[in-house]
């Protein structure tokens, strides 16, 4: 396969675990511009696991995950007990504090002879085990979307077991959701540990297909990409934010050629689009119409 067409199909599915992040939250009723601070923990915290701890691939992407997990929770806490743009703001603030650590955090140690570690505002390179381990970008592009049918086929699970289903009760009528028992905090605390571990495993595996990670790659734009996915893709289903990725990074390259034009073009789009479909391409009428067709 064409290396270009591998890293361009790589990208896609890994912001692609950004916007299930972020689409996960969307269904709970919350708009969060801050999952690329877990995106940005789980690229740095699997780094350090396997370029400075020397940690298998294995373990220190499930680490990335586990603990943008635990973290999305952390602060799921406090904040979810905010509503609408006071939800949002407070997710912001969490990514700039984030980004702002990130930039005076140094953690490096001697391997091999080579300083290894985050340095600051200068990032972190080195994240070389992939590549150590003679692991081939298509190969690891194989990695990557096996790892993203899996995560589909256990939101599918979820469905099946009225999960997201309650999940969407919180986030459309939370006062009516607690009137019939469902305990919304709760609830709200799940997604966002949820959201976070998506988000940390897609960042290791990111980390370690760039081999380089810096602060500045996780700025409040890619924040609200992540939303924007959702948006564009549709709240329907968990194809809809793939959906989404597919639209913003596809086209973008096939846009390459405008230039500077570019962005205007695909603002334009997406504006149309949120227009004409505000719950997005495949929001939950159009799912409900193609399932009831299958069944038929």
């Amino acid at each position: 396969m064409d290396p270009y067409l591998v890293s361009v199909l790589s990208n896609i599915g890994l912001f692609s675990f950004l916007a299930l992040s972020a689409w996960i939250l969307l269904l709970g009723g919350e708009i969060s511009f801050g999952q690329q601070a877990y995106f940005a923990i789980g690229a740095y915290a699997a780094g350090i696991a396997s370029a400075v701890w020397a940690w298998p691939f294995t373990a220190a992407v499930l680490w990335g995950a586990v603990l943008g997990a635990g973290i999305g929770a952390l602060i799921a806490w406090p904040a979810a007990r905010f509503t609408g743009v006071h939800y949002a703001i407070a997710t912001l603030a969490f990514a700039e504090l984030t980004r702002a650590a990130l930039n005076v955090f140094h953690y490096q140690r001697d391997v091999d002879g080579y300083l290894t570690g985050p340095d600051g505002a200068n990032g972190f390179g080195d994240i070389r085990w992939v590549y150590e381990a003679g692991i081939e970008p298509g190969p690891y592009l194989a990695v990557i979307a096996t790892l993203l049918l899996a995560v589909i086929a256990l939101i599918g699970l979820a469905a099946r077991l009225d999960v997201m289903a309650q999940l969407r009760m919180v986030g459309e009528d939370p006062i009516l959701a607690a009137m019939q028992g469902v305990r919304v905090l709760r609830w709200k605390i799940g997604a966002a540990a949820a959201a976070g571990g998506l988000a940390g495993l897609g960042g290791g595996l990111y980390a370690h297909f760039a081999t380089y990670v810096e602060p500045a790659q996780f700025s409040v734009m890619t924040g609200v990409h992540a939303v924007a996915y959702g948006l564009i893709g549709g709240l329907g289903t968990a194809l809809g934010p793939i959906l989404g990725v597919l639209i913003d990074i596809g086209l973008l390259e096939s846009l390459r050629a405008l230039a500077a034009y570019r962005m205007i073009v695909f603002g334009g789009l997406v504006a149309i689009i949120l227009i004409l479909r505000p719950r997005g391409l495949l929001d939950e009428t159009l799912v409900a119409k193609v399932r009831a067709w299958a069944r038929r």
